[in-house]
């Protein structure tokens, strides 16, 4: 009886070494000459153990807090000049699209010369918006005030930022730019508008 525990404490001290232990299988070659075929089995998982819980790759990009604007006294508008996003990623992403939403009873309108809005009613709380991504293209708000626009609908030019450690590569500027209706009185931090960036994968299909 004795010896019948002490196998069975060895068969499961066994299993539990196995369980716990990489499998490695041979590939016998048995004559001069021959060959031996043994497949490269990838897993993702979440620490990069073999047999870890299964994960994909971590997404991880920073975009602005926030996009400050001082409007001075005669229309003219500064915004910051060192905003960017930035991939902190092992794998490529890209910007998926990008749209603006107005707040707090303000309005989108159409981007371009201050003079446009000169004639604006003052405290009317519409401001044009615009903006650019890396090397891409102006892209700016339009038409008639309304309280959402999409800015950029999918992936072009500028929008594309490579894997964490080509740092030429995986941070683009964003370049914006505003006009502003007049004011009758100092406003300080107001948020006016929200800008929406959707952030996806550069996937090879």
């Amino acid at each position: 009886m004795k010896n019948s525990s002490k196998i069975i404490s060895l068969v499961l001290a066994l299993c539990m070494i196995c369980a716990m232990s990489v499998t490695a299988f041979a590939a016998d070659v048995e004559t001069s000459g021959g060959s031996g075929s043994t497949p490269v089995n990838l897993s993702s998982t979440s620490d990069g153990t073999i047999g870890g819980t299964p994960a994909a790759t971590a997404m991880s990009v920073t975009v602005p807090t926030a996009f400050p604007m001082a409007m001075a006294q005669n229309g003219d508008v500064t915004c910051a000049t060192d905003c960017k996003i930035i991939n902190n990623s092992y794998g490529a992403v890209r910007v998926k699209s990008v749209t603006i939403n107005a707040a707090n009873g303000w309005k989108l309108t159409a981007f371009g010369n201050k003079s446009t809005l000169a004639s604006e009613k003052v405290d009317s709380n519409k401001f044009g918006f615009a903006l650019t991504l890396g090397s891409g293209t102006q892209v700016k708000t339009k038409g008639t005030p309304v309280d959402s626009q999409t800015l950029i609908a999918a992936p072009t030019a500028g929008c594309y930022m490579s894997g964490v450690g080509n740092t030429s590569g995986n941070t683009i500027a964003v370049k914006y730019n505003a006009i502003v209706t007049p004011l009758s009185a100092p406003v300080t931090n107001a948020n006016i508008a929200n800008v929406i960036f959707v952030i996806e994968w550069d996937t090879a299909n």
